[in-house]
């Protein structure tokens, strides 16, 4: 069975994670993408460590699927090959330096002037007006900007999250506004324009902080590993020395709690504890309580306590334990891939489709597919004409 977006071509001058996140979803449902990469050093984030076979576990993460192809965007022929490739792709996704992309005559407003049908995504740090549009970004500068890192770590320090989750939060939501633009394109036949910033996705995600902080009349503190708002929501140590994380969301489920975990039913209508913000004020005490209880059990002893009285509870994992978990395996959810470094076993995407399966093609080389598609990009009338022609149109359209 094809994948749905078996007939769609995606153009990306891209780097680092969260441009590159967006299109390898649409891989992953098919799309061919073509990644435009600078010769020799290619995609910066090739570089970032050696720790997967001795490439970048963060580009093998991001780019399984694609088409590298190295070419000079300042060069006469390889300048006009992209006008090539651009002329028959849907999609046209670049997260360049900001005004890079304008510069180099591919802006967003001449290529639609240009390809009324094609769809341009560009992925920024802080978006195309005010006095941070020309600030450089990165993920966890992006997380200051918005708050997150006030809110990550203990009291003692702020800490980052262990994931890059503003160059996450861009990503899928380009990866959402491109396939929007895609079924627009079915009704109308029209491309159109669409922008994501980093800093508009993470501020988005920072929703709940803001309403609760901005109307609840108090600056929020950090909590470690313990929810900001909800008790009981955190980690609790067990007689062995282990810890059992468990989370109660609502009354039936503390009086569950009460009842046939810490077996003290009295603690259900107790004024400490009596619903959930009293229970928040006094989670110092209420963690007292439910260590007290668990000291009398294994933390798995603990956990199948929670588990019969259904109370959601986990283990914390390392990576290597999340690798091993066993919930992975018993899905199936691990696939072999291809990359310059030999077979490389990933995880099949989340979203699950009856009757088909996400493509998991190679991680490519800098450069792999260059030749191939210079062949089948070729200009009809001959390298240098097809070059002037190109620059001509560049110089006409602004």
């Amino acid at each position: 069975m094809k994948l749905p977006l078996h007939d769609v071509t995606v153009v990306a001058l891209e780097q680092a994670v969260a441009a590159p996140f967006a299109t390898r979803q649409l891989a992953d449902l098919g799309a061919r993408v073509i990644k435009v990469e600078r010769p020799g050093c290619g995609d910066f984030a090739r570089d970032y460590d050696r720790r997967t076979k001795g490439l970048s576990a963060y580009f093998v993460w991001v780019n399984r699927g694609k088409e590298s192809v190295a070419l000079d965007l300042k060069a006469g022929e390889d300048r006009a090959l992209i006008d090539r490739l651009l002329a028959r792709a849907d999609v046209f996704v670049q997260n360049l330096a900001p005004g890079a992309a304008g510069r180099l005559g591919l802006g967003s407003d001449v290529l639609r002037a240009r390809h009324p049908r094609l769809i341009t995504c560009d992925v920024s740090g802080y978006g195309a007006e005010g006095p941070y549009r020309d600030k450089k970004a990165y993920d966890l500068l992006v997380q200051c900007e918005t708050g997150l890192v006030s809110l990550t770590g203990d009291a003692g320090a702020p800490a980052r999250p262990g994931i890059s989750i503003a160059d996450i939060a861009g990503g899928m939501y380009a990866y959402t506004g491109i396939l929007t633009a895609l079924y627009e394109r079915e009704r109308t036949g029209e491309g159109t324009a669409l922008s994501v910033s980093l800093f508009d996705a993470l501020a988005e995600w920072m929703g709940q902080p803001y309403f609760a902080e901005a109307y609840g009349g108090a600056p929020l503190t950090r909590s470690g590993a313990r929810h900001p708002s909800i008790s009981p929501y955190g980690h609790y140590r067990c007689g062995d020395g282990e810890q059992v994380f468990l989370s109660v969301q609502n009354d039936r489920e503390w009086t569950a709690l009460c009842e046939q975990v810490l077996r003290q039913p009295g603690l259900v209508r107790d004024p400490r504890f009596a619903d959930n913000p009293l229970r928040r004020s006094h989670d110092d005490e209420l963690t007292a309580v439910i260590e007290e209880r668990f000291a009398q059990h294994t933390a798995d002893g603990a956990a199948a306590l929670l588990d019969g009285a259904g109370i959601a509870n986990a283990r914390l994992r390392t990576v290597a334990g999340f690798t091993a978990h066993p919930q992975l395996a018993a899905r199936d959810r691990w696939r072999e891939f291809g990359s310059p470094a030999g077979p490389l076993r990933g995880l099949l995407p989340p979203v699950e489709v009856r009757g088909r399966e996400a493509a998991m093609r190679a991680v490519p080389a800098l450069g792999e597919h260059t030749d191939a598609v210079r062949a089948e990009f070729a200009a009809p009338h001959g390298t240098a004409a097809a070059a002037s022609e190109a620059g001509e149109e560049r110089k006409a359209a602004g």
